[in-house]
């Protein structure tokens, strides 16, 4: 791994990770609820805020398309060694956007809720979300000021990280972890959306008036984004990883037998374990 510093391997799988990988697979279901705090201007109270996201899949794991992967080599990118995985779930996110002020300004703390309709199960997922893509990487591509931020924010998500299973060639596996890069796996993130939605990253300022027209002429509707470095789109992009802490499977498959699941992580990320609970539902 190309940081400084490597990633407190948890280790093993969380038990709730296979069978909300399964789900998630075998119905096709991309996108969830994500829930954050806001802080109302006029009480000064703790408010929520939901949204629907696309679920990105596992940090650092993205299921890569073919137009990708054929972009990050073509621009002389490439495409990171498959040496980590995690049970952390990705979405990506404008750094313009509400939510991404929330989560910096909430310590992080979110919930997420899928609703698997063909299967008839429910997960909600509680626990810390990072901002990661902005500064701290040498690649110029962030806002000023962002560095710190995203230094905390690496090593936060590096604590949930694992190296996968080796084949047992040491050799091998020091030169894939010195290849693996941060900035390049946040691309990855970026390669994966179409150029229309790469595009949108470069949209005036979200939620503000159209009667104000963006002070950057260069913001605009309907453009698209080839290079993957483009620095106006590059600026505003982020990937949003969520780290849980407490994981609910809500099982309606059977009306007479409904099953509630609850998985709470007891100690720290990389070093603790999971306590599986059976509720009532």
């Amino acid at each position: 791994m190309s940081s400084t510093a490597e990633p407190a391997t948890p280790s093993h799988n969380a038990p709730w990770h296979a069978p909300l990988a399964s789900h998630l697979l075998r119905t096709k279901t991309t996108s969830f609820a994500l829930s954050t705090v806001a802080q109302d201007p006029q009480t000064h109270t703790a408010v929520p805020r939901c949204r629907t996201v696309e679920f990105r899949g596992f940090w650092p794991t993205p299921a890569l398309h073919g137009n990708a992967i054929e972009a990050l080599n073509a621009q002389g990118i490439g495409v990171n060694p498959a040496v980590y995985e995690s049970d952390m779930l990705a979405v990506t996110t404008d750094i313009r956007m509400e939510k991404a002020a929330q989560v910096r300004g909430s310590a992080g703390f979110v919930e997420g809720v899928f609703w698997v309709p063909g299967v008839g199960v429910q997960w909600r997922i509680r626990g810390r979300a990072y901002v990661t893509g902005g500064g701290g990487g040498g690649c110029g591509l962030g806002i000023d000021g962002e560095e710190e931020e995203e230094k905390v924010a690496r090593e936060r998500i590096r604590r949930g990280m694992r190296r996968t299973v080796s084949d047992g060639d040491a050799d091998a596996d020091a030169d894939a972890d010195a290849d693996w890069d941060w900035d390049r796996q946040v691309t990855a993130y970026f390669a994966n959306h179409s150029p229309v939605m790469r595009g949108s990253f470069r949209n005036p300022p979200p939620g503000q008036l159209r009667s104000q027209a963006p002070e950057d002429p260069r913001l605009g509707l309907g453009q698209t984004v080839e290079d993957l470095l483009d620095p106006v789109a590059r600026r505003n992009f982020r990937v949003v990883v969520i780290a849980p802490e407490e994981v609910e499977r809500l099982d309606l498959t059977n009306y007479e037998k409904v099953s509630r699941t609850r998985w709470v992580l007891v100690g720290e990320q990389a070093g603790g374990r999971w306590e599986e609970f059976d509720l009532w539902p």
